[in-house]
């Protein structure tokens, strides 16, 4: 059995670690109701862009979209949307688990000849992959620090550039999406090449109206619908991280009240048989002085 100071001390270091993980989940739920709204607010217009952007898209049978162009797919881009901290459940492990069985399961060929890189966003992926030795782009990694659709638009206009001058044949983002507070839903979606959705009806059926004209709406509203795209799954994955890591403080709490809870009675019980084998001990003590 534990000594009483062995007890007391691990008592106190559970109520310090309480105290910091009750802390942790009230900061989460305060930068949880920002990102919450941020995301709910965006997330209606980021959707009906996409369905104008795949209709444009879908319309230009022509082949003079490049943002269109389906090639083979020797070089791959994969955007990875992490978190820059732990601490918030399996929500970071389930994006990686989730982008190493895309590239073992579709792109393991591509993989091997060097043909896939790793684009992160958030610190935990970034030295995940670079872990590994996976090819990594490094350069957007630490966006999350200060989320703005400016910077966002740099990695987005990246990719792009990547795309339109043929050193990237396709691109695809992995990251979790906010339901609740207690769910993220993984989401692994196609960046580019921008392809019409498989319910969609034909471009062919559809007679489509463009204003002023095609050129200036595949030149202009495309690239902002893309980046708009990869601003919104940012903002899903910076939600569904608070949310997370909310849940996971309030659970670490709840253990730690319970641990908690066994310590102090192991404490009591120690304690408890201290004493009586110390009155043992009197006694024992009186009797042998009578005897004598």
């Amino acid at each position: 059995m534990a000594s009483l100071k062995e007890v007391k001390s691990r008592i106190s270091s559970i109520i310090s670690t309480q105290q910091i993980t009750k802390a942790m989940k009230m900061v989460a739920a305060a930068k949880l109701r920002k990102s919450q709204d941020r995301i709910l607010q965006m997330r209606p217009f980021a959707e009906k862009l996409s369905e104008v952007l795949r209709n444009v898209s879908g319309a230009s049978d022509d082949g003079q979209s490049w943002y269109s162009a389906v090639r083979e797919p020797n070089n791959v881009v994969i955007v990875v949307v992490s978190a820059d901290r732990g601490l918030c459940g399996s929500f970071n492990t389930s994006v990686f688990k989730a982008t190493v069985r895309l590239i073992q399961e579709k792109y393991s060929r591509q993989h091997a000849q060097g043909g896939v890189t790793i684009l992160p966003i958030g610190k935990k992926g970034f030295e995940y992959f670079k872990k590994r030795n996976y090819k990594v782009m490094d350069k957007y990694w630490a966006l999350l620090s200060d989320i703005s659709f400016e910077s966002v638009s740099q990695a987005a206009q990246y990719v792009m550039d990547e795309f339109k001058a043929g050193r990237i044949d396709k691109a695809e983002v992995i990251y979790n999406e906010f339901k609740n507070v207690a769910t993220q839903i993984l989401r692994v979606e196609n960046y580019l090449p921008i392809l019409p959705s498989e319910n969609e009806t034909k471009s062919t059926d559809v007679d489509y109206i463009f204003q002023p004209d095609r050129e200036e709406i595949v030149t202009g509203m495309i690239p902002k619908s893309l980046k708009v795209q990869l601003f919104k799954a940012v903002l899903d994955s910076n939600a569904a991280e608070n949310g997370a890591r909310m849940t996971a403080m309030d659970k670490a709490t709840d253990n730690a009240g319970e641990l908690l809870k066994e310590l102090k009675l192991t404490y009591n019980r120690t304690r408890q048989a201290a004493i009586t084998k110390e009155i043992l001990e009197i006694v024992g003590g009186a009797e042998a002085l009578k005897a004598s």
